[in-house]
């Protein structure tokens, strides 16, 4: 179905009775939900979805089209009569039309200058729902929260990334717990995805050209809420074969495999917004990934208005906003001038400056001729407001590049922040929802970014909260027995132990959570420092604790795949069986599952190298405290008494003592804090203490960790100013 089919279906309702017509419209109506995404952050779509066929629904990595693929319209009509689903199919359908056509919206009022000048997102992946492999992890998330939030505040955004067609890796453990990766191709007709049309109403194609020929990208159309989300994908004839396959993977290949991706994204994204007859107010780089994209705006306003290269570039980047996530510099995309003049040759001969001048662009040196040319400094010196994505991280990047600004004092160098938030509809399981709107004043949604709303948390009696906290922690323990049940018959195990990981796993222990990727720094065996300490905190006969671990290492990050394998592994020792979980896979929808259902969700990453994080904060939404480093978000949120702080916010230059002090407050905070909080009872049976902690932590939390609050600060402190309205100082939020 086009968008256009979406867009001009009737409002009719559907009969119950399963004839031509009333079928042909319920069917309609089902994949005109599909093929929006808003359906992904509404449980009652969701669930609605899920009804029709709950096994295949899992099985097909809840992806509604794949489902409604598998009914012709006269069986999804005999369904619907079965299950009673016709008038909740015509009440979703009616409240997503509502939502698109609304009006009044946050935006409206506080970002006119937008109208007719949207703001053009640029990312390398986006992480929306698990049915769309093109995300890793917490940069995906992230942006995928942040389109949300866009579409949901009225923000005219529109989005720009790449369409992976193997995505991300699958991860499986071999027997000995060791990470293997698997590509699947995905299908395009199982997507809600569409050629996108220029103004002509023929498919758009872009042309790059570089040194050694052309590159081709056609253009993918997703709908997002409100938001539209273009794709640009290379698997199109007359690439070369290797050309056909750039964009298959995420964060795959060799440099210059990186290099032409990011020439797709930037430069090709660009040009696709001019072949969709779209003129931005505004360039928002989210990483240096899509650094080359201002490049390609400076020669088209060059050609546009005749401006000279300097007085383009300058205009250029007064309406470029760009965001940096990377606290270390080996972190940052670097590529030799080879490579650099290979791809980026052509455009430089249509900018009319010289290779050293373009070189110079990407150097924090700017005469240094063996200096790299790094992503991140282009995006820096092509934008006029930059930000970090958290206080600290602002601290650390203004260090990190103040050697670009050797006139300014640290404090001065032209690098603000705006912490990272996440989407709360998204993340926020239905039954906590449900407890909210109970409690929570009529229409608060809306304005989950404002702190007054989430105060009526303190209303809410403990045992309810209490009660809604442990069902989810039941379905969590479901899921764990259930996938690592699953994982265990692929690797052949004995019927024994896996009958054990179907009882695994006790919804009366203190359960804690660590779900992200295997990076080293993120320390994911600090918790077995002291292997004696772990186990008789994990034993205790009287107030036992279990832990459930998830995430993937980069494919090339030897060390972390060792990590995983250490972790994985434990569960062979007597001493643990039972206490700890690795889950396989880890994505968007077994974080949905962690986040939920945990008590603890443990964060321990090496100061200060976590540059905001976001999964605690979804913790948050549900009821989990977070126990954590003092880093990122949680440098800004922890207070004393809403949630578990690890350390006193301080690091040793040699890194083992670090690790050796951080693991020590680590087991002192599970000994003395935590697990007494939590064991804690009243005659009702309810830790009150802990209860305390939970409300708090949502209270001073979920508004100021929304991606609503973030994406309306990024429109008033960068949007806003960056398109020609009111303007700020560029040094924002320090």
């Amino acid at each position: 179905m086009s968008q256009t089919d979406v867009a001009t279906l009737s409002d009719t309702v559907a009969s119950p009775v399963p004839s031509e017509m009333g079928a042909n419209a319920l069917y309609d109506k089902c994949m005109a939900l599909a093929h929006n995404l808003w359906w992904s952050w509404h449980p009652e779509v969701t669930n609605l979805f899920r009804d029709i066929d709950p096994i295949r629904w899992r099985q097909l990595d809840h992806n509604p089209i794949s489902l409604l693929g598998e009914f012709t319209p006269e069986r999804l009509a005999i369904r619907a009569s079965e299950m009673v689903l016709h008038s909740r199919v015509n009440y979703a359908y009616r409240r997503l039309q509502e939502y698109l056509n609304k009006t009044n919206t946050w935006a409206a009022t506080n970002a006119g200058v937008l109208g007719g000048k949207p703001v053009a997102y640029f990312s390398a992946e986006f992480g929306i729902h698990e049915s769309l492999p093109i995300y890793s992890g917490g940069l995906g998330v992230l942006s995928g929260d942040h389109i949300k939030s866009a579409s949901g505040l009225g923000v005219p955004l529109i989005g720009i990334g790449l369409y992976y067609s193997q995505g991300y890796f699958k991860q499986h453990l071999d027997a000995d717990g060791y990470q293997r990766e698997e590509y699947l191709e995905t299908k395009v007709e199982n997507l809600p995805i569409e050629p996108a049309v220029g103004k002509d109403g023929s498919p758009i194609t872009v042309s790059i050209e570089t040194r050694d020929g052309r590159l081709l990208a056609k253009v993918w159309l997703m709908l997002v809420g409100r938001v539209k989300l273009y794709l640009l994908d290379c698997n199109v004839e007359g690439n070369r074969p290797e050309d056909r396959e750039l964009t298959s993977r995420l964060y795959g290949g060799d440099e210059r495999t990186r290099i032409r991706q990011e020439l797709v994204l930037g430069v090709g994204g660009v040009k696709a917004l001019r072949a969709l007859g779209v003129h931005p107010g505004v360039l928002h780089l989210n990483e240096g990934h899509s650094a080359f994209g201002p490049l390609e705006a400076v020669r088209q306003a060059m050609k546009d208005d005749g401006m000279t290269f300097d007085n383009a570039l300058r205009e250029i980047a007064r309406k470029t906003v760009f965001t940096t996530h990377t606290p270390v510099p080996a972190g940052h995309d670097r590529f030799d001038g080879r490579l650099v003049e290979e791809h980026l040759g052509p455009l430089r001969d249509q900018l009319g400056i010289s290779y050293e001048h373009l070189m110079s662009l990407g150097r924090v040196n700017v005469h240094d001729a063996a200096e790299p040319f790094c992503m991140t400094v282009l995006g820096l010196k092509l934008s006029r407001k930059a930000n970090a994505v958290s206080s600290l991280h602002g601290h650390i990047s203004r260090r990190m590049w103040s050697t670009m600004w050797p006139d300014r004092a640290e404090e001065e160098v032209p690098i603000g922040h705006i912490t990272n938030g996440v989407h709360v509809p998204s993340w926020l399981a239905w039954q906590m929802g449900q407890l909210y709107d109970r409690h929570f004043p009529a229409g608060w949604v809306p304005k989950i970014g404002e702190p007054d709303v989430w105060q009526y948390i303190h209303n809410v009696d403990p045992g309810e909260l209490w009660e809604t906290h442990n069902a989810l922690k039941n379905e969590l323990l479901a899921f764990v027995r259930r996938r690592v049940s699953r994982q265990c018959r692929r690797r052949g195990e004995s019927d024994e132990i896996i009958e054990a990981a179907r009882n695994l796993m006790d919804p009366n222990f203190l359960t804690i959570g660590f779900g992200r990727r295997f990076a080293t720094y993120k320390r994911a065996n600090l918790l077995f420092t002291d292997f004696d300490r772990i186990i008789s905190i994990l034993h205790n006969s009287d107030r036992p604790v279990q832990v459930i671990y998830a995430g993937k290492a980069h494919p090339k990050d030897e060390p972390g795949k060792r990590f995983i394998q250490q972790i994985a592994n434990l569960r062979h020792d007597p001493m643990l069986r039972g206490r700890i979980a690795f889950i396989e896979d880890y994505d968007i929808n077994v974080c949905r599952h962690l986040i939920q259902g945990v008590d603890v969700w443990l964060n321990n990453p090496r100061r200060p190298l976590e540059a905001s994080g976001t999964s605690g904060q979804k913790a948050v939404l549900n009821g989990g405290l977070n126990c954590s480093i003092l880093d990122g978000w949680w440098a800004e949120a922890y207070n004393g008494s809403n949630g578990f702080a690890i350390g006193h916010g301080t690091s040793h230059v040699d890194d083992r003592i670090t690790d050796q002090r951080d693991a020590e407050s680590l087991y002192e905070v599970l000994e003395e804090q935590i697990v007494p909080a939590y064991y804690d009872r009243d005659r009702d049976g309810l830790p009150r203490k802990w209860i305390k902690l939970m409300m708090n932590s949502i209270s001073t939390c979920a508004w100021r960790f929304s991606s609503h609050r973030m994406v309306m600060d990024y429109t008033t402190e960068a949007y806003v100013p960056a398109a020609g309205g009111l303007s700020k100082d560029m040094n924002f939020r320090y």
